[in-house]
């Protein structure tokens, strides 16, 4: 074979090698990484003892298994749950629903002071609050194509009284948005943080029910505080 041949094919190969290189190293889309606890808050249900306020310490959270991943959940009609890899959590949602929660907590002039677990051994609180969280997601149907979505969240929750272990309150916070477009998440954090901001409201209306704590009772005159009924709050 000529040398001016060889050396045509030997160019050929190579540019189409190269060009086959550009197409295998397409740029992937950027990974977009949330938090929780940008919502803006209304928690003005102000009570007689707002002046003083309540001392509340917010227990580790007790999250859904399923949900605690950096991925953004979504689920369908079909009860599959689907991620896309590239939208997630910007730290572990149990501190980050931790953290919003008790940041809309302490908007409330009913609330003097917000801890979150684990407190300083000496912290006194006039209450702590349990929150179980079960659905924080996405929601769409199993129809192929289709736009329209909702984003739900879903908490039980419990106030105790924290020097016996006594429940004083218990409720249910459930919020779904129906208006969510499928693919915005931007919009589907949007919404699944002002669930938050209700949970907050239910949280702070059921304490305000419940009042400021008594004062403590002297060993001489009892030595077991009496307790009200618990109280049922929240909504569904």
């Amino acid at each position: 074979m000529p040398r001016t041949l060889r050396t045509t094919l030997f160019l050929t190969t190579a540019l189409l090698a190269t060009g086959g290189c550009f197409k295998l190293a397409r740029t992937s889309p950027p990974v977009e990484r949330y938090v929780l606890g940008g919502a803006s808050a209304e928690l003005r249900e102000t009570t007689a003892f707002a002046e003083r306020g309540l001392a509340i310490g917010l227990r580790r959270l007790d999250l859904a298994p399923y949900l605690s991943t950096l991925a953004i959940i979504v689920r369908r009609a079909d009860n599959e749950i689907v991620t896309t890899g590239f939208h997630r959590w910007a730290e572990s949602p149990s501190a980050g629903l931790n953290r919003a929660v008790s940041g809309y907590l302490a908007l409330a002039p009913e609330i003097r002071s917000v801890d979150v677990a684990p407190w300083p051994v000496r912290s006194e609180h006039d209450y702590l609050v349990q929150l179980h969280v079960l659905r924080l997601e996405g929601v769409t149907t199993a129809t192929a194509g289709a736009r329209e979505g909702a984003a739900q969240f879903l908490a039980r929750w419990e106030i105790i009284h924290p020097g016996d272990g006594v429940l004083a309150a218990r409720g249910t916070t459930d919020v779904r948005a129906t208006d969510w477009t499928i693919g915005d998440y931007v919009g589907l954090v949007t919404r699944l943080d002002r669930g938050l901001v209700v949970l907050a409201q239910d949280l702070v209306a059921c304490l305000a029910r419940l009042g400021p704590v008594p004062s403590a009772v002297s060993a001489s005159e009892s030595d077991v505080v009496a307790r009200a009924p618990t109280l049922e709050c929240g909504r569904r």
